[in-house]
């Protein structure tokens, strides 16, 4: 029997590899959009990827069950309770799949969506009446549950879905074996939970004992918990829900379309279009000069979730890299269903080397200098956009917190006749910010460079919020 498990950082996504050596059968789950790693994997292996499982219709992620399907004609598995566009076997409680040396069997744990199901693992050769693992998808993660508040907009409510995951962990994966491992879909960074733990893995008796969502309460108190104070979903959590259940264009026919070389006269006149220009280069590059007007969201933090809340799906997107790295940046935001991208422009920032007219820098400062300009008579105003968590656990005394995920909609709340001085924890998201302020002509402003990180390595003084 094989369990392999791929970790998806930038998204905190986990799939996974099952394979059968005498069969030579393989199977995936929940995978991610780009498939090469498993087709590469397969075929080291010695498999062939016949079944691809979804656990769920994912929001935080489009799925590559399409793409496995038509390279290598698997089969696509799907909850009992799923209605999808294409052709799928419905998975129902008890049903299995049954190989030499490797056993599936199906658990539907509704409840983070109505046709979740978690999938039984066993190594026959071994023991085959105790699950060597269960795959819970978004129903238990490490630490954490799988919150039932997502698919609000599609008609369900977060208490009948909570009731259901009640039931799901209580009647069904807590009746397991205390030596199953749990091998979730999602860890630290997802959005589909509050207190994912960075273990990608964990024992179910280890989660009985100090997983907070695990232990004993009646029902009403495990659905307020599991309610309450979960992060805000992203715009695009429904768009991909909704279209992983459709029919779609497979990521490699998509790149194809949309990686072209565009000049700048051309990205210009698609940006006066309302085109957004997105430029992905770091931070610190970005700040020494950009294209007036775009939107930096650099590719070493949390790309494509960053680019699925402050970028418009109705609206083309043109990419600005440092060359040779726009497949990446197309291919990264495919991964969310992102499949508007117009185009890329040929050469970089190199391209504007006789435009300077067109570029803009941003002024980043040390922290002890903003320190010395909040001391000053005419301070700046510090916006903090960390979310409301972050800033209730410590904060700059006097700061204005306007999380990043709000920012567009709370700009008039930001004053056009004073300085602004913002940050964020380590200076990723307070360049997204920055770059928004100045598309929307709040230029008055300054970055702080390294965040709130900088700000505290420099021994200068936090408050916290009362309470």
């Amino acid at each position: 029997m094989i369990l392999k498990q791929y970790y998806l950082g930038c998204l905190a996504h986990a799939s996974y590899l099952l394979g059968d050596e005498t069969s030579g059968t393989a199977i995936v789950v929940d995978p991610q959009r780009d498939i090469q790693k498993y087709l590469a994997d397969a075929e080291t292996l010695g498999l062939r990827i016949r079944h691809v499982f979804l656990s769920h219709f994912h929001a935080d992620f489009v799925a590559g069950h399409l793409e496995l399907r038509d390279q290598c004609g698997a089969a696509i598995h799907l909850g009992a309770r799923a209605q999808a566009e294409y052709a799928f076997t419905p998975m129902r409680d008890g049903d299995t799949l049954d190989f030499p040396g490797l056993r599936l069997q199906v658990l539907e744990t509704p409840g983070h969506t109505i046709e979740s199901i978690s999938l039984l693992v066993f190594d026959p050769r071994q023991d085959a009446s105790r699950p060597h693992a269960v795959l819970t998808g978004d129903t238990l993660f490490i630490g954490d549950v799988g919150r039932p508040d997502l698919r609000a907009s599609l008609g369900w409510t977060a208490n009948d879905l909570g009731s259901h995951l009640y039931d799901s962990l209580h009647g069904k994966l807590l009746a397991l074996p205390d030596e199953t491992l749990v091998y979730p879909a999602h860890g630290a960074g997802s959005l589909c939970g509050k207190q994912l733990s960075s273990d990608t893995v964990s024992a179910l008796g280890t989660q009985r004992r100090t997983n907070y969502a695990l232990q004993p309460m009646p029902k009403e108190e495990f659905i307020r918990l599991v309610t309450a104070d979960q992060p805000d979903a992203p715009p695009y959590f429904t768009y991909d829900a909704i279209l992983n259940t459709r029919e779609h264009t497979t990521l490699d026919r998509n790149l194809e379309q949309v990686l072209r070389p565009i000049g700048l006269g051309q990205l210009l006149a698609m940006g006066d279009a309302g085109a957004q220009i997105l430029d992905v280069r770091d931070p610190a590059e970005y700040a020494k000069g950009h294209v007036a007007g775009s939107i930096n969201i650099g590719l070493g933090g949390q790309y494509a979730t960053w680019a699925g809340t402050v970028l418009d799906r109705a609206k083309p997107i043109v990419i600005i890299s440092e060359p040779g790295r726009e497949q990446e940046a197309a291919l990264r935001l495919g991964r969310i269903g992102f499949d508007h991208v117009q185009g890329y422009l040929e050469g970089g920032m190199a391209a504007l080397a006789d435009r300077p007219d067109l570029v803009w820098p941003t002024e980043r400062v040390s922290a002890p200098s903003v320190a010395d300009e909040l001391a000053s008579l005419d301070p700046p105003l510090l916006l903090d956009v960390r979310n409301p968590r972050e800033w209730a656990a410590k904060h700059i005394d006097g700061s204005l917190n306007v999380p990043l995920n709000h920012l567009q909609q709370r700009l008039s709340e930001i004053p056009r006749d004073r300085r602004i001085a913002v940050h964020c924890a380590g200076g990723y998201r307070s360049s997204i910010a920055a770059s928004i302020l100045h598309q929307n002509g709040i230029t008055l402003l300054i970055e702080m460079a390294g965040g709130l990180a900088a700000w505290e390595a420099a021994s200068l003084k936090l408050a916290s919020a009362p309470g």
